[in-house]
Formats: C-alpha cells, sequence, structure tokens
C-alpha cells in the first residue's frame, strides 16, 4: 500500500499532506484536540528561535502562518527534521502509517522532574495514521497504543539521565489520523488488528528514530572530543 499522505521536506518544515481531509487527535502546539486536517506539519526550531522573553506560541504561530500552514496540525521539534522516519505496518485489512522524528535529550522519567536543563534540546514528534475510521472512543485507544509503543522503543534503547531509566521528554507529542467516513471502528486495543497495526508502525518508526539520534549524538560527542 502506498502512504496515505505525501511528504514534503522543506526546511524548517517537515510537511505530511494527505489527499482528503482526516480526523486528526492530537495534544499539538497548535490546533491541538479533535480537529478535521488535511495537513500535519514539523516545525524546526532552536532556542535562538524562542528567547526566553518571546510569547512561543505567537512566535510559531507567525512562522506557520508566514509558511502559508494555518490549516495544519503542528508539532515543533528541535529534532533535525530531514532525520524523519516512516514505518508500514499491515495487519490483516488494516494499515497503519507512522512517521516520526526522535531526539531525547530534553529526556525524562515519568512521574519525576530531573530539574536540570537538557545539554541541548530534543523531542519525539509521531504522526500515526490508520486506514480505517475510529469512534471518538477508539482515537483515544489508538493515541494510548501508539504512545505505549513510543515508549517500548525508548525503554528498549537503555538511555538514563540523572540515574533514572528515561521513558520519553517533556515535549513529546503523538498525533492519530484516520479518514472522516466510512463505518468507524469502535476498538483499537491491542487484542485488535487496528492496535496490533499501530503498535507495529509507531515501535518500529521509534526504533528507526532513536537509533539515528544515537548515532548522531556519538558523532557529535566524537567531534566535540577532537576539537
Amino acid at each position: 500500500m502506498d502512504k496515505p499522505f505525501s511528504i514534503t521536506l522543506a526546511p524548517p518544515f517537515l510537511t505530511a499532506t494527505f489527499a482528503q481531509p482526516q480526523r486528526v487527535l492530537s495534544w499539538s502546539m497548535l490546533r491541538s484536540g479533535m480537529v478535521i486536517a488535511n495537513r500535519i506539519t514539523w516545525l524546526e526550531v532552536r532556542n535562538a528561535d524562542l528567547p526566553a522573553d518571546a510569547d512561543p506560541f505567537e512566535v510559531i504561530g507567525k512562522r506557520v502562518s508566514d509558511a502559508g500552514l494555518d490549516d495544519a496540525v503542528v508539532l515543533v521539534t528541535s529534532r533535525d527534521i530531514r532525520r524523519h522516519h516512516h514505518h508500514h505496518a499491515p495487519v490483516e485489512n488494516v494499515h497503519a502509517h507512522c512517521l516520526t522524528t526522535a531526539g531525547l535529550s530534553n529526556s525524562e522519567r515519568v512521574g519525576t522532574r530531573l530539574h536540570m536543563p537538557p545539554p541541548f534540546a530534543g523531542t519525539i514528534n509521531t504522526l500515526v495514521h490508520l486506514s480505517l475510521p475510529l469512534t471518538d472512543g477508539a482515537m483515544l485507544e489508538a493515541l494510548s497504543i501508539a504512545t505505549e509503543a513510543r515508549t517500548t522503543a525508548i525503554l528498549e534503547a537503555d538511555l538514563y539521565r540523572g540515574g533514572k531509566h528515561i521513558t520519553g521528554t517533556g515535549t513529546d507529542c503523538i498525533a492519530i489520523a484516520s479518514p472522516v467516513s466510512g463505518p468507524a471502528q469502535p476498538y483499537a486495543g491491542k487484542h485488535t488488528a487496528v492496535g496490533e497495526a499501530i503498535g507495529a508502525a509507531a515501535y518500529h518508526a521509534t526504533v528507526a528514530a532513536i537509533d539515528d539520534w544515537k548515532t548522531d549524538c556519538a558523532e557529535l560527542n566524537k567531534a566535540m572530543r577532537a576539537s
């Protein structure tokens, strides 16, 4: 199956565009909650882009508007958007596609806050699209499955900060997308083909993205030692 979205890389934006509007559920910085959208965009930023005295919503909103992306669900990251990863997981008659970027410098362990500034920012931003429509309840369940898959990939990366095994970052975001029309699936749990497909797509894409991030960090550390 071809991707249900086209991918456009035009730094500082990485955009996934659907042929038809989709239902999208996320806690994204712009257009959060349950919305109808045909674009999900990643905006790559640096600390210099968001000075302490600036309103991040105003700064990011202007950059998105200037790029003509006001209709998009916006995911904000400091990760190099060229290092995005896609994975397709077919299960029975269900297809899930995940597009993600991953950086873990801004890491935390759930239930704690380390209160230490990260050496440089990073986050995991994930889009998972399902080929079948979902009810509101199933969209929430799908979001949970994608989060669990992402967290599993992080735990298996065996990374620590402040002596604690990390489980994510302080600024991760996940967007679940599904078609607007058609019979809606009522469940998306791990016992269903829907849940299996979502979990597999999110897990494998996140593993690949984290591997890239670890490689980049190793190369950066090597260059810093050499200098």
